[in-house]
């Protein structure tokens, strides 16, 4: 103690122990810092509530992103766009099954995802890396599509998970490459993953596309003709000539008339994509090629809205029977009524009928729910339904007969012989 004290009286006093022996020159300390300093807050723009555009607030004060897993990277923001799925969560869209995901156990309490930073893509620069990512540095230029569940990009810095970021083009501006990520892997999500389309197996492949000016359905036709494909889209007259310019073969104005009655002049179709839903998963199917392979996609799936309205149980079940009734369809009869009547030709009793639809529905909710997961999981998108492939069709059927076999056999016994 006695020491520090001398030390401190002769600091002071303008006197510093070491090479330092000239008093008529002040003595150059380095300062030393245990802590680096660092900024806890940012700008961004969030949500309190869910509701209409009212509840947007720019703010200065939004906690600063920390990275929490070895194979996170935090991104300074040079650019960011909004989608419809923006619009859409802001309005409260997904907001029970997100949640979930966001708290599996259920620990924290309702509302707590507030304050909600929204924004999906995000193109800018690596400011830090986790301890387990090597494929990235600080300063490389990146981009990136962020899942529903995060927070957003409509800040100044965002958290991202490695596997969700990729070098940025560098023929693109951060401007420019901010407008494609989320639309682009939708897209190629939809054909690739879920319709099973590639470079390899789609050159001379009919597709129809709905929604075709959107940014899916203008990456979707770019993407399909680069791989051989020919392409009728389905738009408004005004961005015909937009549609016609990415390369589409035949255009088809939903102004100008009846949609349905202008595909039948059309030949049928290997591929559709829908980006509309509601009332054309009605038609659409019908102009699929029979029994070829032909596939039937489509971005609208009621399954995060049920889970709002009805809750995680019954949401589910709801989505079990809205895919059984739009689903898996049979020359025109979805697959409950195919069951139906082949139990009728068996001449089979009422309840295997009850038994058979049960089980089906079963076995739809329940792949429905572990593709939704296994989707949030492995990807930054929502869940893509692939509602009808037609060499699928016979699959469930074959399904409903053994079924009907099976269950015939416990509840009427002899009737079920009269088959073989």
């Amino acid at each position: 103690m006695k020491v520090l004290k001398m030390l401190v009286l002769r600091r002071a006093s303008g006197f510093c122990p070491g090479k330092c022996r000239d008093l008529s020159r002040p003595c150059r300390v380095r300062d030393l810092s245990t802590t680096a300093s660092r900024n806890t807050v940012m700008p961004a723009w969030v949500i309190d509530k869910y509701g209409a555009n009212e509840v947007l607030r720019f703010t200065k004060n939004m906690i600063f992103p920390v990275i929490c897993y070895p194979n996170e990277v935090i991104i300074k923001v040079h650019a960011a766009s909004i989608n419809p799925i923006d619009v859409n969560m802001r309005n409260g869209y997904g907001a029970r099954a997100l949640n979930m995901r966001r708290d599996p156990l259920i620990m924290k309490d309702i509302g707590q995802e507030f304050p909600l930073t929204l924004g999906r893509d995000v193109s800018g620069v690596v400011m830090e890396c986790g301890l387990s990512v090597t494929y990235f540095k600080p300063g490389d230029q990146v981009w990136a599509a962020v899942p529903p569940w995060k927070q957003g990009t409509l800040s100044e810095f965002v958290v991202a998970s490695a596997n969700e970021v990729s070098h940025k083009p560098k023929s693109l501006s951060h401007t420019e490459a901010a407008s494609l990520p989320y639309v682009a892997l939708t897209a190629w999500s939809a054909l690739s993953k879920v319709g099973g389309l590639n470079g390899k197996n789609c050159k001379g492949k009919r597709v129809l596309i709905l929604g075709a000016s959107g940014g899916i359905g203008t990456f979707a036709t770019q993407l399909l003709k680069a791989w051989g494909a020919h392409v009728t889209a389905v738009c408004s007259g005004d961005a015909s000539a937009l549609v016609k310019k990415l390369g589409a073969d035949d255009i088809i104005d939903y102004r100008s008339g009846n949609v349905e009655e202008q595909l039948k002049s059309l030949k049928l179709f290997d591929f559709v994509l829908d980006n509309v839903g509601g009332g054309t998963e009605d038609w659409a199917p019908k102009y699929l090629k029979k029994w070829s392979g032909a596939t039937y996609v489509t971005l609208v799936t009621p399954f995060l809205l049920n889970i709002d309205q009805l809750g995680v149980a019954d949401g589910m079940v709801q989505t079990g029977f809205t895919m059984g009734s739009k689903s898996l369809k049979v020359e025109g009869k979805c697959f409950v009524d195919a069951s139906s009547i082949w139990c009728s030709v068996c001449n089979f009793p009422k309840l295997s009928q009850l038994l058979c639809i049960f089980f089906y529905l079963l076995l739809l909710v329940t792949s429905s729910f572990f593709s939704f997961v296994f989707t949030l999981k492995s990807s930054a998108l929502f869940p893509v339904q692939n509602l009808v492939r037609e060499d699928d069709r016979t699959g469930p059927l074959s399904v409903g007969l053994v079924l009907c076999l099976v269950f015939s056999g416990l509840g009427g016994g002899a009737k079920a012989s009269t088959f073989s």
